[in-house]
């Protein structure tokens, strides 16, 4: 099935200088789909795997595993925090291990609707940045991608409100205002910020057009191709 979606993707999304087109199919797709995909066309990215290199660990992928097969690795997606209880600690060695096996870590941060409720969409950012990125020297943070996932507009949710812009932009600058702090301001204004959240062919172009925002996070609209090629299109007209 994975295979036949790419095939249906490569046919119809051409390659392009200023869009890069990552796919994150399921860990046993990753190895077959390695060997078919055209990387001057499409990257790879894992959806999880365990940090440690190496160990007796029954049952995971260790990042070094996947190292062959993929360029980029989703770290502290919403549903491994919420549905998983992956700690604050799991996602930060995560991130350390993705870079230091030479993967591109797209960590995922965002408020819940009651942390939004009560007033803690900062508080919530500030503590997932710094957590996430305590392992990270400056020397490797330009490696990392930033995607805020509000965890209440995500169409998994049976909830989700779609994000409205200026919410959006709001978290850039409070994620960007945070990163200096961490960091500094260069490297703040560098970092890549992708947003993701009940994303779709109708609402990515105002997505991309937020100031700040680099790229987009998909989900459910990803597992269409009419909808998934629309918005790399959309992209390229960006």
């Amino acid at each position: 099935e994975a295979s036949l979606y790419l095939n249906r993707l490569s046919n119809r999304i051409s390659p392009s200088r200023n869009v890069q087109v990552i796919l994150a199919p399921s860990t046993v797709a990753l190895q077959p789909l390695s060997l078919q995909i055209n990387r001057r066309q499409f990257k790879l990215a894992a959806q999880n795997f365990y940090w440690r290199d190496y160990g007796a660990y029954t049952g995971e992928t260790s990042v070094a595993q996947i190292r062959g097969f993929v360029d980029y690795a989703i770290v502290g997606h919403s549903e491994r925090r919420y549905v998983f209880n992956e700690s604050e600690e799991d996602i930060a060695q995560k991130v350390a291990a993705a870079i230091r096996n030479n993967l591109t870590p797209v960590l995922c941060i965002g408020e819940t609707a009651l942390e939004r409720k009560d007033g803690e969409t900062k508080a919530a950012i500030y503590s997932q940045l710094t957590n996430g990125l305590h392992e990270v020297s400056k020397e490797d943070i330009s490696k990392v991608i930033i995607a805020y996932e509000p965890v209440w507009a995500i169409s998994s949710n049976k909830n989700a409100k779609p994000a409205k812009p200026a919410d959006i932009a709001e978290a850039e600058l409070i994620i960007r205002e945070h990163i200096a702090k961490l960091y500094n301001k260069q490297i703040a204004e560098d970092i890549s910020i992708l947003y993701g959240g009940s994303v779709n062919a109708d609402t990515a172009g105002g997505y991309l057009d937020i100031p700040g925002i680099d790229g987009l996070l998909i989900g459910g609209a990803s597992l269409i191709a009419d909808s998934f090629c629309a918005i790399v299109e959309t992209a390229k007209g960006k």
